[in-house]
């Protein structure tokens, strides 16, 4: 398998860590790619131009973080990271979801740093901020189990993109039971072998 990826993306984090926790991380081949060039090789197997981008084995094309780790834990042998009906399989796309949320603010929000200021950008980096906010408040109320699924990979790979991206505004403070579940599940080996850098 063929992965377009990009070392500081939170979604390909989060691809990787399941790659990881599914015993396939040697059989995936690594292509950094720079999306936002939108090189060749990549449009040819996504024309959105984005990373992740999985190329299976038998040539299909898979891009976005849910599709390919929806993908990858239907290889190996290991526990289904997406638990297969019932309220386990709910919470954690549940979980899922937050995680997401998180990152679909705090990828563009990180982008919107580096414009110019004006009325209009500042809105929308508080729309961003805000909700980011909301998310975080929601996790402390009800964390993510201690067990590995794909919420809470989700989750783990989002909070550390804040801790990565934004450790100017933590989200720690006032998240006492976030930030211990946090701490105890960035060991596991997922998350621990692919920290940002």
């Amino acid at each position: 398998m063929k992965l377009y990826y990009s070392s500081s993306s939170p979604f390909v984090r989060k691809v990787l860590a399941c790659a990881i926790v599914r015993g396939l991380d040697s059989r995936i081949e690594r292509h950094s790619s720079n999306p936002h060039a939108s090189p060749a090789d990549l449009i040819t197997d996504n024309p959105l131009s984005k990373v992740p981008c999985l190329v299976t084995d038998d040539g299909l094309s898979l891009f976005g973080s849910q599709l390919i780790c929806e993908y990858l834990d239907s290889l190996g042998e290991e526990l289904p990271l997406f638990p297969d009906h019932g309220a386990p399989r709910w919470r954690a796309l549940k979980f899922q979801s937050l995680g997401d949320g998180i990152l679909d603010a705090a990828v563009p929000w990180r982008g919107e740093q580096g414009r110019p200021w004006e009325d209009a950008r500042d809105a929308l980096m508080g729309r961003y901020k805000a909700a980011i906010s909301r998310t975080v408040d929601a996790l402390e109320a009800d964390p993510p189990h201690k067990h590995v699924d794909i919420g809470s990979i989700t989750v783990a790979c989002a909070l550390g993109y804040l801790d990565f991206r934004f450790s100017s505004d933590p989200w720690r403070p006032g998240h006492p039971k976030l930030a211990a579940w946090y701490e105890a599940f960035a060991e596991n080996s997922g998350l621990a072998e692919t920290v940002p850098a």
